[in-house]
């Protein structure tokens, strides 16, 4: 065997072993890279530009976050085969019915084989905020370079502006944390002053 034969016989498991590693945890058999829960507020000063971005609902009807400026937006990416995007569902339904019109919910559907799945998905846990179908990544590109989106689930919090002002990478550690950042955002976005 040569040296270069014997240098890439050797280069090829390391190589194989750092490719199968992310900061936000493996996708195994799941299908999906899963999030730690981390929730990370942004002070309103270091908030970028507002995100835009259109779809089709799992209804079809057109949706432009555009139409969403004025109040705070949760917006949720998730797909029906996801774990721990099931389990928090729900939790996102009641959230979104106790804040009321305290902030609009939207959800956006990466992976479903159609709409009707994941509109089905979605009447079985009582959620009925629209969710973009978005199988092609158009809406989710759009917050590139604004907040990470590559953990599934993922919640992002946009202020009133239309700006990122808090991510959660994972599921949602409980309802109340969703609750207790919508109030904060809510407050900065109206321009009164927490700490963050």
């Amino acid at each position: 065997m040569t040296l270069k034969g014997i240098l890439v016989g050797c280069a090829a498991p390391l190589l194989l072993a750092l490719t199968a590693c992310t900061s936000l945890g493996e996708t195994g058999n799941k299908g999906f890279i899963s999030g730690d829960g981390q929730v990370r507020v942004i002070d309103p000063s270091d908030r970028d530009g507002a995100v835009e971005f259109t779809g089709t609902s799992l209804t079809g009807d057109p949706i432009d976050s555009k139409d969403y400026r004025g109040q705070v937006l949760v917006v949720n990416k998730w797909w029906s085969g996801c774990g721990p995007c099931r389990s928090e569902m729900p939790m996102l339904s009641k959230a979104a019915k106790e804040l009321g019109d305290e902030a609009a919910f939207l959800g956006i559907n990466i992976r479903d084989s159609s709409a009707d799945n994941g509109l089905a998905f979605m009447k079985s846990v009582g959620a009925d905020y629209p969710s973009i179908y978005d199988v092609q990544g158009k809406a989710a590109l759009a917050f590139a370079g604004k907040a990470p989106m590559a953990a599934i689930p993922t919640t992002i919090v946009l202020d009133a502006e239309g700006r990122v002002a808090a991510v959660i990478s994972g599921d949602i550690p409980s309802k109340q944390t969703l609750l207790d950042v919508v109030d904060e955002i809510a407050g900065k976005s109206s321009g009164g002053t927490t700490d963050g």
